[in-house]
């Protein structure tokens, strides 16, 4: 006898989206083909709930009550001036690639590409059957709804200082899905930035974001994400990253706000002698949920992985991390240390953490560890001692634990706007 379960409102109003747009989402039939499949799937699937493992503490079955109209382009609130927000200057955001409502806006992005354009180049068409991305649901709802993303082709040997700034202004009451597809070429060097902006006030809104991320051999990327969360909104986010040999790929992550945010990432080690140095800090309020989930693959020998993240909750905030390090049985000489540390501001916060090591090879040194705190009072007095009021004191320690993750960013004026951001979050 086989058991349908029955789709909750929100899978039944993802279903009717799909059907609604379906023939005017971009890409054309070979893209409708793989839309379709996803939306097959993501039917027999239903939002991931938490008898799904990667979804334990973030169960979207329960938390998702209803599915927002997806959005198609239009206008939204935001500067136009400088979409991606008072703290980074003009000269970082002068030729940003922006969204608005799910759609490319040509007029403010420079020169580059769009998903929605009609010659897709070969290779960035390609990208979008990757059959990893065929697995979890909330990549399955990307596939098939996805409206618009970036297409950036750094060819072999460039070292454009300025960064490539991607920033996407969702729309009030609507789901916005965006795919973004990278390249970077030999020996190039990049600095790759994603905005996800919601200006004060706002109401609910929901996003899905997904980027893929090729990084080809003797290259060294940088790689940023800012999501600003409202109280009210969904941002289910995930990175597929592939890593050539003698790569240096540095992501960071900055989550802030009291929204519900999943950031998912998954590296491959496909080339030896590569490094991974991760980077996230998430700073949540009120009822904000923050999930961070990644998936460490060494493929090869010879490779290093870190990850170090910093989370500061207050209210009833909760903050999730599950960090899995694969080891394949031909990766030797793998290195790999990870670390997620919280700070409670709160006795209703809540922080589940659950590092996994999966070690098929006998050679490698490998290792993890997570801590949860509040400040410590011993800080407190001595800062006291040496004259610094008890209110200025605590905000110094908070500032000082989160800019231990924030220090990773290597581009000063980033380090700079994401260290703003983040003590005007811890302010608020």
């Amino acid at each position: 006898m086989t058991v349908q379960t029955l789709n909750t409102k929100a899978e039944q109003a993802i279903l009717r989206s799909f059907e609604d747009n379906a023939a005017k989402l971009p890409g054309g039939k070979p893209v409708a083909a793989l839309r379709r499949a996803a939306i097959g799937a993501f039917a027999s699937k239903g939002l991931p709930s938490r008898r799904v493992e990667e979804f334990k503490y973030t169960d979207l079955k329960a938390n998702v009550k209803e599915a927002l109209p997806l959005a198609t382009g239009g206008a939204v609130a935001g500067d136009a001036a400088n979409p991606a927000g008072a703290h980074f200057g003009t000269e970082f955001t002068a030729d940003a690639v922006v969204f608005a409502g799910g759609r490319g806006v040509p007029a403010k992005s420079g020169q580059r590409h769009f998903l929605a354009d009609a010659n897709l180049p070969a290779w960035a068409a390609a990208a979008l059957e990757d059959v990893d991305l065929k697995v979890s649901a909330d990549l399955l709802l990307n596939t098939a709804l996805f409206t618009d993303g970036a297409v950036i082709d750094v060819p072999a040997g460039a070292a454009d200082d300025a960064p490539i700034v991607i920033v996407s202004l969702p729309a009030e009451g609507r789901m916005t899905a965006l795919r973004h597809v990278i390249r970077i070429g030999k020996g190039a060097k990049a600095t790759i930035v994603e905005i996800e902006r919601a200006e004060d006030g706002a109401g609910a809104r929901q996003s899905s974001g997904l980027t893929q991320i090729t990084i080809d051999d003797d290259a060294v990327v940088e790689h940023i994400k800012v999501v600003e969360a409202r109280k009210g909104s969904l941002h289910l986010s995930h990175w597929q990253a592939n890593l050539g040999a003698n790569v240096t790929y540095k992501p960071f992550q900055l989550t802030i706000g009291e929204g519900l945010v999943r950031n998912g990432l998954n590296v491959l080690f496909n080339g030896q002698h590569s490094t991974l140095d991760h980077g996230a800090a998430s700073i949540m309020h009120g009822t904000g949920h923050a999930d961070s989930t990644l998936v460490i693959d060494h493929k090869v020998p010879h490779c290093t992985s870190r990850e170090l993240f910093k989370t500061v909750l207050d209210g009833q905030a909760r903050a999730v991390f599950q960090g899995r390090v694969i080891v394949r049985p031909d990766a030797q000489k793998t290195d790999g240390k990870q670390m997620a540390q919280a700070l409670m501001l709160s006795p209703d916060a809540e922080f589940d953490s659950k590092p996994e090591l999966e070690i098929y090879a006998d050679d490698v040194v490998c290792g993890h560890g997570s801590t949860a705190a509040e400040i410590d009072p011993d800080m407190i007095f001595y800062c006291m001692s040496r004259g610094i009021p008890a209110a200025v004191a605590r905000v110094l320690l908070i500032e000082s634990f989160v800019a231990e993750a924030i220090e990773k960013i290597e581009h000063e004026g980033l380090r700079e706007a994401l260290g703003g951001i983040a003590r005007d979050s811890l302010a608020a």
